[in-house]
């Protein structure tokens, strides 16, 4: 008998999740699947880190389940890359990952081909994104080198600038109150000291 771990997400306490284990619990109940575990985060999707999903993360890890179930996708994974992401690590630990309204089971042969199709798509996907930023970058170069810019990359900071960085520093100024005071970034104080 196979075992399932569930995982809902809802955004705000105004919201229930009730209907999600009830759908998600009955429909493991029908595919003859033993409930370890139910992992509930009350957060909204677009947080990194939640703290329930870390839990079944690591949960996975120690391989106490064969089968993540979750309602939807969105109730999941915050973006398609994060999602490509854990199911890559559930498949290397063999662990079966179900959608249950959108119908993606990698229990099944058909499953696991979406799957993989949704990998490649993403893959594809972040690679068109790395071209245009490339030719993006290219294309700036070629025009300020058309106009007879010849310098690339940020501007350097005017010499006053860079004098008050160091002045500042040697009173003590944290870098981070550095950078408020002149506005600009951490990165750019710690350039110069």
């Amino acid at each position: 008998m196979p075992k399932v771990a569930i995982y809902t997400r809802i955004s705000t306490n105004d919201q229930n999740d009730e209907l999600q284990i009830k759908e998600l619990s009955e429909y493991a109940k029908k595919r003859n699947w033993q409930l370890t575990k139910i992992y509930s985060d009350t957060i909204s999707g677009s947080t990194k880190s939640r703290p329930e999903l870390d839990n079944l993360i690591n949960d996975a890890k120690k391989r106490k389940f064969d089968i993540i179930l979750v309602w939807k996708f969105d109730r999941f994974a915050r973006s398609m890359s994060m999602l490509i992401e854990s199911l890559n690590l559930f498949d290397s630990l063999k662990i079966d990952f179900v959608s249950y309204k959108e119908n993606i089971d990698t229990t099944s042969p058909m499953g696991k081909l979406i799957f993989h199709i949704n990998s490649a798509y993403a893959e594809f996907e972040r690679e068109l994104i790395r071209d245009r930023v490339k030719a993006g970058v290219a294309n700036k170069r070629a025009k300020k080198l058309k106009d007879g810019d010849t310098s690339w990359g940020r501007s350097k900071l005017v010499p006053q600038k860079q004098s008050k960085i160091r002045a500042l520093s040697e009173k003590g100024i944290s870098i981070r109150n550095i950078a408020k005071e002149l506005d600009i970034s951490k990165t750019t104080v710690m350039k110069y000291l």
